[in-house]
């Protein structure tokens, strides 16, 4: 989803009859795409300060939840390399490490690295079902694992008929922070909610910011996103209008948790990137978008979450469900 620093002495298309070469671990490691990683860290942060304030938070669980979290974002992103350089979407676009389409890597290969980080994401998806007891959460972890896989890849993927930022608030937002709360606190909150909200439109902020860069390329491709279909001006509106509902979520939480508008501060992570998009920047110039996305979301988890803990172990009106 963000974007992962270009190793520029790669060509960005391979010669036809040429084989990719063997890539080294930074190329492995910049193909993981580091820099996405507060797209899974964030809902985590977020759901164990949910559960921290009804007072049934667990730190072991969040660790693992967490590394749930980080291998199905390492997954998805080695897929959508794989699906998009057999496709030839990759082919002409700026921006982070592409393994396949830049000939660092056999696709073979990087469809085996995604398999792994999906088997990892599962193996301790179920070590945290398990140790919570949370079974019901076993079917939308296969949905998880079958959603990060078909937003590029498979015969109808998602994410070139406009439905990516759909998925991502969804899976990125809503059932990470949800399910990080409901392993911990055996049950859902009001409050619970409105915080999967903000985090899932700062998630959904970030393709937005990706896909708006790619408008170009992805129309050459063939590759529909939701910004090819808005086009580039309502594009830079919706991301604006995402970060809004992030922190109109805050002031709901405040409802409950007063201590929530200490998250309200880091809206000041977004006038720099806000900046750039109304002057009109295109291509290249919207990396810093996408890298200050990231860090809009991150610094919103921490504050946010910390306002969580701090607000103490009192349940009372944020109940969705009983107490399991």
């Amino acid at each position: 989803m963000l974007v992962s620093p270009v190793l520029p002495h790669r060509p960005s298309v391979p010669p036809k009859d040429s084989q990719p070469h063997m890539a080294t671990l930074a190329e492995w490691v910049a193909g993981a795409r580091p820099r996405t990683l507060p797209a899974a860290v964030s809902p985590v942060l977020v759901g164990t300060g949910a559960a921290y304030a009804v007072g049934r938070g667990n730190a072991s669980l969040a660790v693992l939840a967490l590394a749930v979290s980080l291998a199905l974002q390492v997954a998805v992103n080695y897929a959508n390399d794989y699906s998009d350089g057999v496709r030839g979407t990759d082919a002409r676009r700026v921006g982070p490490v592409r393994l396949v389409g830049q000939g660092l890597a056999a696709p073979g290969d990087v469809k085996l690295a995604a398999y792994v980080a999906f088997f990892l994401a599962a193996l301790f998806g179920f070590a945290l079902i398990a140790l919570s007891e949370s079974w019901i959460l076993v079917p939308i972890g296969v949905a998880c694992i079958a959603a990060a896989w078909g937003y590029t890849g498979g015969r109808r993927p998602y994410g070139y008929r406009g439905l990516g930022e759909v998925m991502v608030f969804v899976f990125f937002g809503l059932v990470a922070t949800l399910g990080t709360l409901m392993t911990q606190a055996r049950t859902l909150t009001w409050p619970g909610l409105a915080c999967a909200v903000g985090v899932g439109a700062l998630a959904s902020a970030i393709l937005v910011a990706n896909n708006l860069r790619d408008i170009p390329t992805d129309r050459v491709s063939g590759k529909t996103t939701l910004a090819v279909r808005l086009g580039d001006p309502a594009t830079r509106r919706l991301w604006g209008l995402l970060v809004v509902v992030a922190l109109a979520m805050v002031v709901v939480v405040a409802c409950w948790y007063p201590l929530a508008l200490l998250a309200l501060p880091s809206a000041a992570l977004a006038v720099a990137p806000w900046r750039v998009l109304r002057s009109g920047a295109l291509g290249r110039e919207l990396v810093p978008v996408l890298v200050a996305t990231g860090r809009l979301q991150l610094g919103y988890a921490v504050l946010l979450a910390a306002a969580l803990i701090a607000a103490g172990s009192g349940f009372g009106p944020g109940s969705l469900l009983g107490a399991g």
